[in-house]
């Protein structure tokens, strides 16, 4: 993590759950973390868990990644004070308890969507776009899910499934399009199963089901943006122990 002390981290849905551990993690590993949140009061709630230098650099910013305006603005903003994203961590994501063939949910389909697809591709633009005109190796990651790669037979995932489906893909096109650029950007996906987090609040899922904690994906963050330059992880499946599907 040596190399990264002082460079600049985009973390999104820094709020809560994973993306608010990342967030510290890598603000006490030394980096100037940007926290996206819709309610970015409670990324400044995270500094007082923080010790005093590692809370001085953790940045919160208000951005709905859902919006491309909010999203533009956003990376714009930190283009001038920070001066551009050395890595960036799609973390933002969001289910609605739906059943996919129910009719009246179309604004839910599109809030998932917008939220887990075009919003993660949409960060993901403005970062390499500033990776590329610094001529920055820089370090795109995807938080993506078991849901990327299998469909757990939980009740109302509705399109959940099948956008992390969706990031799964578009991690592999975005490592051949940085290939075919000849940059030395990595891009990641991580694939963790269940995680104690607020996306579950609302799916009935067992009592004794195991889960992970958020700090073992921040975990996982680390490592994969820690590896050597010539060295990248493209895909990163975290289980719990005794997880059934």
């Amino acid at each position: 993590m040596d190399r990264w002390i002082g460079k600049v981290a985009v973390v999104t849905g820094a709020s809560s759950g994973i993306g608010a551990a990342i967030a510290k993690d890598l603000a006490k590993a030394g980096m100037i973390t940007i926290g996206l949140a819709r309610r970015v009061e409670r990324v400044e709630q995270l500094k007082q868990d923080l010790p005093k230098e590692a809370a001085a650099r953790l940045h919160p910013m208000k951005c709905d990644v859902s919006v491309e305006t909010d999203i533009e603005r956003t990376f714009q903003r930190i283009r001038d004070t920070h001066g551009g994203v050395d890595v960036l961590v799609n973390n933002a994501g969001i289910l609605r308890s739906n059943n996919l063939l129910d009719l009246g949910t179309t604004a839910d389909l599109r809030a998932v969507l917008d939220t887990n697809v075009t919003g993660l591709v949409l960060c993901s633009q403005w970062a390499y776009q500033s990776m590329v005109e610094r001529k920055v190796a820089g370090h795109i990651v995807h938080i993506n899910s078991i849901a990327g790669h299998t469909v757990p037979n939980f009740p109302k995932l509705s399109i959940y499934p099948g956008t992390k489906h969706a990031v799964t893909a578009i991690t592999e096109v975005m490592r051949q399009e940085m290939r075919a650029a000849e940059t030395k950007i990595k891009v990641t996906s991580i694939s963790p199963g269940g995680v104690r987090t607020e996306i579950f609040d609302n799916v009935s899922i067992p009592e004794d089901m195991p889960m992970l904690e958020s700090e073992d994906i921040s975990a996982a963050v680390l490592y994969v943006i820690g590896t050597p330059p010539h060295v990248q992880v493209h895909e990163l499946t975290i289980k719990p122990n005794g997880e059934l599907f």
